[in-house]
């Protein structure tokens, strides 16, 4: 049976926001975690405990591939592992994104949520 990204909704915070951090780019776990920092501007974090098991899940879930690290990047201590984000994670990611964009369309129009009526 083929899975369509519809079947992982409502995708999990975590999942979302390690697909958001990455993007198109090849990181290491600290390096998500730092972009995501960045994105954010500090006002949101991934904790690494969290974020290392979702990581093996996302793996397990095809969201996420694991990749040979950049060419002439070291880590200068143990090997890290590298992700990209997979065609199917990114339709996941797609998915997700419109059916929170409807969720805030229906929060604006009960006045929860900023924006023009």
């Amino acid at each position: 049976m083929t899975r369509t990204p519809h079947d992982l909704l409502p995708l999990g915070t975590l999942h979302f926001h390690v697909l958001v951090a990455l993007g198109g780019e090849v990181m290491h776990g600290y390096g998500i975690i730092q972009a995501y920092e960045a994105m954010t501007e500090g006002r949101d974090t991934l904790l690494p405990g969290s974020l290392y098991s979702a990581l093996s899940r996302m793996v397990e879930l095809e969201l996420l591939e694991e990749v040979a690290p950049p060419a002439g990047e070291s880590s200068g201590g143990p090997s890290r592992r590298y992700y990209r984000v997979t065609a199917f994670g990114r339709a996941v990611a797609r998915a997700e994104s419109e059916r929170m964009s409807r969720l805030v369309e229906l929060a604006r129009r009960q006045e929860f949520a900023p924006g023009e009526r």
